[in-house]
């Protein structure tokens, strides 16, 4: 089976990832609201659910809906991993921050992006040179920095927190291979064609658990949030599906790695604006230190030329 191959253009690539960074780095507080008043299933559900509607719509205008000769048997398969891992993979980190705390839970789901790097190394035969191997040194160097008071508490814990952990660790790994099933699929069909068809699937998923009467009694301040994760949900996925096709899958892992830090400064300002939304964290020095060596080895990463 012939492998996908990026178009080169690596600079909307980076563009993409950038707009996805920034999407799923404000995603957390919204979240936080909204799960004040409804079940994370439901969420999840209203989620995948409106994506496929908006975008669905949006095809059908457009005239871009998949046809069923585009489908061969072996996009079928990686159509139904992907689906599968991605809805595996929110089950997973859901299950998993409800018996630990959100500051583990980020540290931990970062082995998602240094995973999808792996596979895009390994799978796709992308290439580093060294400085951006030392890039990824560095990186994780910052992380182990920048979240060394969270993989304490990680190393010192017991019972569910450490089945939480592990929880959130399987839930990574099935977003990796999501997100390589994702950029194969692009040999076959459109990135949004590949997500209407994932969407579409996840929210027949969650449709079992999700709790449709608690929509009906939101407030309009709770449902204007609801809609926004919906909204992020549609247009962060369709970014960050669309720069797997104009560039390597370990560049865009590595600035995806940036996530926790754009999260960590959104809470900052939110937490002075609104501090009713969301608690402030409060970073040491080496934290912040960890903080600067993640963006500079993800900037190693993502900017290195190809051999």
């Amino acid at each position: 089976m012939s492998l996908h191959q990026s178009s080169g253009r690596w600079r909307l690539g980076l563009a993409l990832s950038l707009s996805t960074v920034l999407l799923w780095g404000i995603l957390p507080i919204a979240l936080t609201v909204t799960l004040q008043v409804l079940d994370i299933y439901t969420v999840i559900w209203f989620r995948f659910l409106v994506s496929f509607l908006l975008l669905a719509t949006y095809l059908a205008i457009c005239g871009k809906l998949p046809k069923l000769e585009q489908l061969s048997s072996a996009s079928w398969k990686l159509l139904a991993i992907a689906t599968l891992f991605l809805g595996i993979n929110y089950f997973f980190f859901m299950q998993g921050l409800a018996l630990t705390s959100p500051a583990n839970a980020e540290v931990l789901v970062q082995l998602s992006t240094l995973l999808l790097g792996l596979g895009g190394l390994v799978i796709f035969k992308e290439r580093y040179r060294l400085y951006q191997w030392i890039g990824v040194s560095v990186m994780t160097c910052g992380y182990l920095l920048f979240f060394r008071e969270q993989l304490t508490n990680l190393a010192t814990a017991h019972g569910t927190y450490i089945l939480g952990s592990v929880l959130i660790g399987l839930g990574a790994a099935t977003w990796a291979i999501y997100a390589l099933a994702q950029k194969q699929l692009l040999q076959y069909l459109s990135s949004p064609n590949i997500m209407l068809i994932i969407y579409g699937g996840c929210s027949l998923l969650f449709t079992p658990l999700a709790r449709v009467k608690s929509l009906l009694i939101l407030d309009a301040f709770h449902l204007g949030m609801l809609v926004f994760c919906a909204l992020n949900t549609l247009i962060a996925y369709g970014a960050f599906a669309e720069s797997l096709e104009h560039w390597e899958a370990s560049r865009v892992s590595a600035v995806l790695a940036l996530a926790p830090i754009v999260t960590l400064i959104s809470v900052a300002v939110v937490s002075v604006i609104a501090p009713d939304w969301t608690s402030p964290e409060h970073l040491t020095f080496i934290a912040i230190l960890g903080a600067g060596l993640v963006v500079t080895g993800s900037v190693a990463i993502a900017l290195g030329k190809v051999n």
